[in-house]
Formats: structure tokens, C-alpha cells, sequence
């Protein structure tokens, strides 16, 4: 029967009404604050994960993971990609040329990057033509001067399938008339959309229009490479300049995109260490209720004594009673932000229709939609760490209990 004693007698203080009520309200301001904490760590860190999802999914699976180039062009380059094809972590590779340029239309002038592509190759390291609102990539065929567009890109400038927009590109050229700029009209035959900042600064053309529009004749830019492991691009772009020798360059995408992923990873650490701040706030809060309760408690504690129980039984009977206060707060916020992780990304949707708001605009961050990705090892974590601090905050209230003296206790009653 003493056995059991600290478990019943603990969770029976657990669910009596006490006479003090303000030892009730820390016990359920602690509660409480168990049950917010976990959850928004939750919540937080899944919307993190997602944004780590979409970096990799939408922003690098439109940016190449490694690019193979000359400075001069590259000339001859399918023996190349099907070299580069047959090595380790490369599954995909295809040619391109990049321009820099600016479309106008109706007065309407914007910047944006033009990627030469050859449409049969580029769904082996791209995932535009799954993300193709309208038109095809087929619809880039050579010599038609088609154009697709990223919606941002056609919404900025006010155009659709169909419309002409033209492209001036930042090389002069020399008439008899002076030195202009020089330009091509392009058809817009496609706008995609990944929901990225992507939408508002690229566009595609078939490469062997911007081979004549740059002037390098069968010549492109260099080989854009698909990895099956993003992690390796820079191990394995050295290894294949290594390889190739003098006079190829490498670039993978850490160039352009590192730095973005990499804050992310900062703030999700930063961040669940201030939550986990939050939480251990909370769990020593446990500390002020079961110090209240022991001192309320002086006289049972005696009684017990004198009976036979241990203070290791004592000291059991106060630690069974703080985890029952942490681990129902725990549970309810596991559940709680298990939920919000799961619908987050539909209650943000409905926010923005009913308010008419966006809260994330692709102009400013890289995606539009707010993303959440739950994972069980973050839970998991949170779980155990929220249980270790509620266990660590019930370890001196108990040892109190322990050293009470029932003869000097009693004396009084």
C-alpha cells in the first residue's frame, strides 16, 4: 500500500478543490502556460519546416543545383550532358543560355531573367512545365520568338497569351543611325506559377532563339545539372571541374540561394530556443504551486510521517502531483498545436479572403502561401523537453516536503 501511496495521494491533490485558490490559479496558470508553450513551439517550428520544403521543392527546383559553363560557350554539348548524366548524384542535366533584359509593353517596362532552354530537355532539372498555368513549354518552338512568362512577371506588365511584349537586352548595337539597345519582339505562348519570387523576375525562350538573339551561334551558356542530394552540389561540382579541367567553371546553387537557406536554419534554431525559454517559464512555475502546496500541506505531511511513510514516499507524492500538472498541460498543447500546424495554412487562407490582405507577398518573401510541414522527431523533442524541465521544477518543492519534521509539526496542531 505504501508503494502506491505517492501516486495516489499525488493525484488525488491534483484533482481536489483546494481551500487556498490561489494556489489553483498558479496551478493552472502553469498549466496554461505548459500548454500555449507547446504548442506554439510546435506550430512555429512546422512552419519553419515548410518553408524549408518550399525553398527546396518550388525556389530549387526552378534554380539549377549546379551549373557546368565557359566563359567563351559551350559548344558540343550533348556528348557532355550525357557524360555528366553518368556520374554520382546527377540525374538530370540540359543545356541554356541566360540574359539579362528588361520587357516592355504599353509603356510599361520590367526586369527580368531569360533563360534560353531547350523545352524536350528542361523537365530533367526544372519543375516549370508542372507548374505551367497556361500554354507549354512545347510551345517554344525555334524561329516562333515565343515567350513564357512567370505571373508576376505577365500580371506587372499587363499581358497574356497572345500578347506581344518586347525584350531589349543590355548589348548595344551599331546602325547607321547610332548605337541602340538591342531588342526582339517575343510572343507570350505560356505564364507559370510556383508561387515564388520566381514568378515576378524569369521568363523562357527556346534556345536557339536567344542563341541568335546574343549572337553566339550554336554555342549556349553551359549545362544546368539536377542533383538527387541538393546537399552534395558543392562536393560534386568541384569534383566535375576537377574532372574537366581549365577553362569550365562551376556554380551550384548555395551561390545564389545559400544564403536564404541558411537563415532560415538560423531562425528556427533562435527561435526554438526563445519557445523553449517560454516553456521552462512555465514549467518552473510549478515550482511557486507545489512550495505553496507544501507549506498548506505541513499537517498531512506529518501525519503521514508519523504512519510509516518514507520521505522518499513524500517526496514521490509532490513529484507525481507537479507531472500530473505538466503532462496534462503537454498533452492538451501537443494536441492543440498538432492541430494548428495542420490547418494553419487554411485558417492563413481564410484570413486573407475575409480580410482581403495578404499576409505573404511574393514580391517581398519567396513564397505566397504560408506553409507547414509537421514533423514527429520535432514533436518528439518538444515533448521530451517540456517533460524534463516539468520534472526538473517538481525536484525541490519535493525535497522540502521530505525534510518536514512531523514532531515539530505536530506540536502546534
Amino acid at each position: 500500500m505504501l508503494d502506491r501511496l505517492p501516486f495516489l495521494i499525488g493525484l488525488r491533490y491534483v484533482r481536489a478543490k483546494r481551500r487556498n485558490h490561489f494556489i489553483s490559479f498558479i496551478s493552472l496558470t502553469s498549466m496554461l502556460g505548459l500548454t500555449l508553450g507547446v504548442a506554439v513551439l510546435i506550430l512555429v517550428l512546422s512552419v519553419m519546416n515548410g518553408f524549408d520544403r518550399e525553398l527546396r521543392t518550388r525556389v530549387l527546383g526552378m534554380v539549377p543545383h549546379t551549373r557546368i559553363e565557359v566563359p567563351s560557350g559551350l559548344t558540343d554539348w550533348q556528348p557532355l550532358a550525357e557524360r555528366l548524366t553518368q556520374r554520382e548524384h546527377v540525374i538530370g542535366a540540359a543545356p541554356y543560355i541566360q540574359q539579362q533584359g528588361m520587357f516592355s509593353v504599353g509603356g510599361r517596362n520590367q526586369g527580368a531573367m531569360v533563360n534560353g532552354i531547350e523545352p524536350e530537355w528542361e523537365s530533367r532539372v526544372s519543375i516549370v512545365d508542372e507548374h505551367m498555368q497556361r500554354g507549354s513549354l512545347d510551345d517554344l518552338a525555334p524561329g516562333e520568338w515565343n515567350v513564357v512568362l512567370g505571373s508576376l512577371l505577365a500580371r506587372q506588365l499587363g499581358v497574356g497569351v497572345g500578347d506581344r511584349v518586347t525584350l531589349l537586352v543590355p548589348e548595344a548595337s551599331i546602325t547607321p543611325a547610332g548605337v541602340f539597345p538591342r531588342l526582339k519582339r517575343f510572343t507570350v505562348s505560356g505564364i507559370f506559377s510556383v508561387g515564388a519570387d520566381l514568378d515576378a523576375s524569369l521568363a523562357y525562350a527556346n534556345i536557339e532563339d536567344m542563341q541568335t538573339l546574343a549572337r553566339m551561334g550554336d554555342a549556349v551558356g553551359g549545362l544546368r545539372l539536377e542533383l538527387d542530394d541538393l546537399f552534395q552540389a558543392g562536393g560534386v561540382t568541384r569534383a566535375i571541374i576537377d574532372d574537366l579541367g581549365p577553362g569550365y567553371r562551376g556554380l551550384d546553387w548555395t551561390y545564389t540561394r545559400g544564403n536564404l537557406f541558411q537563415a532560415i536554419q538560423m531562425e528556427k534554431r533562435m527561435i526554438a530556443l526563445l519557445l523553449t525559454v517560454i516553456i521552462a517559464v512555465a514549467a518552473f512555475n510549478i515550482v511557486s504551486t507545489l512550495v505553496m502546496v507544501v507549506t498548506d500541506k505541513h499537517a498531512d505531511i506529518a501525519i503521514l510521517r508519523t504512519i510509516g511513510a518514507t520521505p522518499r514516499s513524500i517526496m514521490g507524492i509532490f513529484m507525481v502531483q507537479g507531472l500530473a500538472i505538466g503532462v496534462i498541460g503537454i498533452l492538451v498543447g501537443v494536441g492543440l498545436g498538432v492541430l494548428l500546424a495542420l490547418t494553419i495554412a487554411d485558417i492563413i487562407g481564410f484570413l486573407e479572403s475575409t480580410l482581403g490582405i495578404s499576409f505573404l507577398d511574393a514580391g517581398v518573401y519567396f513564397i505566397s502561401e504560408l506553409p507547414s510541414q509537421l514533423l514527429w522527431s520535432d514533436v518528439g523533442n518538444i515533448i521530451a523537453a517540456a517533460f524534463v524541465l516539468t520534472f526538473l521544477s517538481t525536484l525541490y518543492p519535493a525535497w522540502r516536503a521530505a525534510r518536514v519534521q512531523p514532531a515539530e509539526v505536530l506540536r502546534y496542531e
